[in-house]
């Protein structure tokens, strides 16, 4: 597994537990009183570290390649998935995934934001950073589940929108103003989840919900640290300060009433547990849908309206 530079200790001492638990079968000698000892001060340790992390550190988490994406959590979370293609006006985009399922019985539209796992992969799906017709995509799928009453579940993940010369050439910037303007009146319940990076309007383009879920270590902001640093020192090597005055972590957001909720994380990572990590977003996610399904279509848009209009701190003359 691939380790981050605050958990390294935690890793080392994982990995000298399971070498003596190797040892200790193949030669048949009894290191259990060792092995427990090691055991009792790796709990400690991963709470002291665990409990302790820095923005930067929750950076490093929302990044790791083996976190969990969009297609991983799919099959945790819902039934008879069929993954719909194409924005019917250039291309198909396999940076933003989407379809239909049934969650718990109920027919619902998903779509995500979709990066590799490898290189291979992530040069195919263009590291998670869609391209116009990827939002295109999004909203013609958000666009059909309004008119069949189907829930939209959004997963955030991305670094942002591409911002290549061939996107802004399909109008990158139109795509993405136009998903937030169809998405604020749409009159079936909307539920976002951040599961990775939220980054700029390439993550608000799925980010215009009833309620909107951030994972424990996710982040979500205008640019990405290393952005900011650059900017504002003229270094991206000072992304780590960055982080800590940005405020893109959950408890960050939480407490400015940007998100609604925090999804409790497996300890060190989504990566560590993915089954557990899923039935930790099926609580929320259920939670969130038996609410916004008791309003009327009215209740939804205003809803949504109200939400995004009470964020931040602004003054009337």
């Amino acid at each position: 597994m691939v380790g981050l530079d605050f958990d390294k200790p935690i890793n080392e001492l994982k990995d000298k537990i399971q070498e003596l638990k190797d040892f200790s079968e193949n030669a048949n000698v009894d290191l259990s009183t060792e092995i427990e000892k090691l055991e009792i001060r790796l709990k400690k340790l991963e709470k002291d570290v665990y409990d302790n992390m820095k923005p930067w550190d929750r950076v490093q988490i929302a990044r790791h390649p083996n976190r969990p994406t969009t297609l991983d959590y799919i099959p945790h979370l819902f039934t008879d998935f069929i993954e719909l293609h194409g924005d019917r006006g250039f291309g198909d985009d396999e940076a933003i995934v989407g379809g239909i399922a049934k969650y718990k019985g109920l027919p619902v539209t998903i779509v995500g934001h979709q990066r590799g796992k490898d290189t291979k992969e992530n040069i195919r799906r263009n590291f998670g950073m869609p391209h116009p017709e990827g939002y295109r995509k999004a909203l013609r799928l958000m666009k059909q589940a309004d008119k069949f009453n189907r829930p939209i579940i959004c997963f955030i993940d991305t670094k942002g929108a591409y911002p290549g010369k061939a996107a802004e050439e399909r109008g990158q910037s139109e795509a993405i103003a136009k998903n937030l303007f169809e998405m604020a009146s749409m009159e079936v319940p909307i539920v976002c989840i951040v599961i990775g990076e939220g980054g700029s309007g390439g993550a608000l383009a799925l980010g215009v919900g009833n309620h909107i879920h951030m994972l424990e270590n996710s982040t979500y902001s205008v640019i990405t640290p290393e952005g900011a640093a650059s900017i504002l020192w003229k270094d991206a090597g000072q992304a780590k300060q960055a982080a800590e005055k940005m405020r893109i972590t959950a408890p960050d957001l939480k407490e400015l009433s940007i998100i609604d909720s925090i999804i409790k994380e497996v300890k060190g990572g989504a990566h560590h547990n993915i089954k557990e990590q899923a039935e930790q977003i099926d609580e929320v996610l259920y939670a969130s849908l038996k609410e916004l399904k008791g309003m009327t279509k009215e209740e939804l848009v205003n809803n949504r309206y109200a939400k995004f209009k009470n964020m931040g701190v602004y003054l009337n003359h």
